[in-house]
């Protein structure tokens, strides 16, 4: 057991006019399963970077641990290497047998060291990496987001392996995986940092408890501040009146006074304005202790989706459907059927690779949507895919590659209303200094967020979207949820999110 000291953390960006960072100051242990919690571009991957000395930054970071990283740097000619020989570029202290060990642990083939990393599948690689990180000694192991683009089987591999590990940081948004694997949190609240033990389910009971407390106190404090005023402008004006009586009166209108009573008028005005200074005081020791009690309050707006209805009941009819790639040996898979119908929320399920995004790609080829990456000779299609006509869709890639330049210019692109765009993202939890950047700066998770707003603003029959929850905060995500549970609209989706896929799926369809 050691301890890990962040003391008056300050760090910014090259150019960025605002601090990542300003005086950031916890403690943690290294023998604990920590939970990584923060907004898209609170700086969590940032933070890992400064614990592996990547960046120059002020203040300390102490420690009698070393650090390691996942996931690794792979390059394009890394991909043509074998896990076994990059084993001796991402951690040469280590064996192969000691990889070995994890990978039983982790539930993989010891062969798959000795294959090019480029054949391997997402998953693979995945679980290929952390078996390499875990298998070092005396090192605290920072995990940024190890599910993103994972199938459900795997997260499920990847959540009963790092069960049984200790000592790292995980930073996830799967709310699923936090829950199961965490015994501390580390939570980027708006201002402040929190160290707190337990999962993220225990950590969002006492934050909803404490912002409650703290809007019900900052409510008492508003009621408090009111009367105080108001009582202040009264004695006040009393004050001002008496002064201004003090002196000249008309003997006939006033006949009960005399120059002797300014010297008694005088003393109850001097009064009067003492109890003034006396309220100013209260207010001001009211407004002390009202700031603060609400900067790290999490206000997540409402988001509006202005759903089209179609006039025929069955959108998209599959039937005894097959899809293959012109380079594949084989299908993807054969004898598929399923409908969508309207207002259900339909979401493919199945291990990485069986073909859910290829679905999604032949649904769009019907459309004549404009895909780039796929054409549509590349992909051949068996059995019946009728897709109705007219139908009007809104689309989400899993892929932010594409993105690129200003957000004025996306908006000109895209033929998007920019206010509106720009409010969403705002809703989104933008701030307005990031409308300032080029979109190729963004996080992974504002990179996405440009596309969900992008879809939310474009009225549509029916709502595709292919992984929309990699890298989105939690918070988002319950925004997100909340948005279509309400506003119930008709949808087809790839998502491994176990929390997300059980709160709005009508129909799970396993490919």
């Amino acid at each position: 057991m050691a301890l890990i000291n962040v003391n008056d953390l300050t760090f910014s960006y090259e150019g960025d006019a605002d601090n990542v960072f300003e005086g950031l100051s916890f403690q943690i242990d290294s023998d604990w399963r920590l939970g990584l919690i923060g907004r898209n571009g609170k700086g969590k991957t940032t933070l890992l970077r400064l614990f592996m000395g990547e960046y120059e930054y002020g203040g300390k970071i102490t420690a009698s641990t070393k650090f390691d990283y996942f996931p690794y740097d792979v390059s394009e000619s890394d991909l043509l290497k074998t896990a076994d020989e990059l084993i001796g570029i991402w951690k040469p202290q280590v064996e192969p047998w000691q990889v070995m060990v994890q990978l039983n642990q982790i539930k993989m083939d010891a062969e798959c060291l000795y294959r090019p990393f480029g054949t391997l599948s997402f998953g693979e690689r995945t679980r290929v990496m952390l078996a390499v990180l875990f298998a070092g000694d005396n090192e605290f192991l920072l995990v940024d987001e190890p599910t993103n683009h994972l199938d459900m089987q795997a997260r499920e591999i990847i959540k009963d392996y790092l069960l049984t590990k200790h000592g790292f940081i995980l930073v996830s948004h799967d709310r699923d995986l936090l829950d199961a694997v965490c015994d501390h949190v580390l939570v980027m609240n708006r201002a402040t940092v929190d160290v707190q033990a337990g999962n993220f389910s225990s950590w969002w009971e006492n934050k909803e408890r404490s912002d409650a407390n703290a809007i019900s106190e900052n409510e008492k404090h508003l009621k408090e501040i009111g009367k105080l005023k108001n009582a202040m402008d009264r004695t006040g004006r009393w004050a001002q009146k008496s002064e201004n009586a003090k002196i000249g009166f008309d003997p006939v209108k006033e006949n009960d006074r005399s120059i002797s009573t300014r010297s008694y008028i005088g003393a109850k005005t001097k009064k009067a304005q003492a109890r003034v200074k006396s309220f100013e005081k209260r207010v001001e020791r009211e407004i002390s202790e009202k700031e603060g009690l609400l900067r790290d309050i999490e206000r997540v707006s409402d988001l509006k989706l202005t759903p089209l209805t179609f006039h025929k009941e069955v959108l998209v009819r599959a039937n005894d459907l097959s899809l293959k790639y012109e380079t594949a040996a084989q299908e993807l898979f054969q004898g598929l059927k399923f409908e969508i119908r309207r207002g259900e929320r339909v979401v493919l399920a199945g291990k990485n690779g069986c073909g859910k995004s290829s679905i999604i790609r032949a649904i769009l080829d019907r459309t004549g949507y404009d895909f780039d990456k796929i054409k549509q000779s590349e992909l051949h299609t068996d059995g019946n895919l009728d897709v109705a006509s007219g139908l009007v869709i809104s689309y989400i890639s899993q892929d932010t590659s594409h993105l690129s330049g200003s957000l004025r210019d996306y908006c000109e692109k895209k033929k998007l209303d920019e206010s509106l765009f720009l409010a969403v993202l705002r809703k989104l939890d933008f701030d307005r200094e990031q409308f300032a950047r080029n979109i190729e700066d963004f996080s992974e998770g504002q990179k996405k967020k440009v596309l969900i707003a992008e879809s939310l603003i474009t009225p549509a029959h029916l709502y595709i979207w292919d992984e929309p929850l990699n890298y989105i905060d939690v918070f988002s995500r319950m925004q997100i949820e909340k948005l279509i549970l309400t506003f119930a609209p008709t949808m087809l989706l790839v998502e491994h999110d176990v929390y997300f896929r059980k709160k709005i799926a009508t129909k799970v369809i396993n490919v």
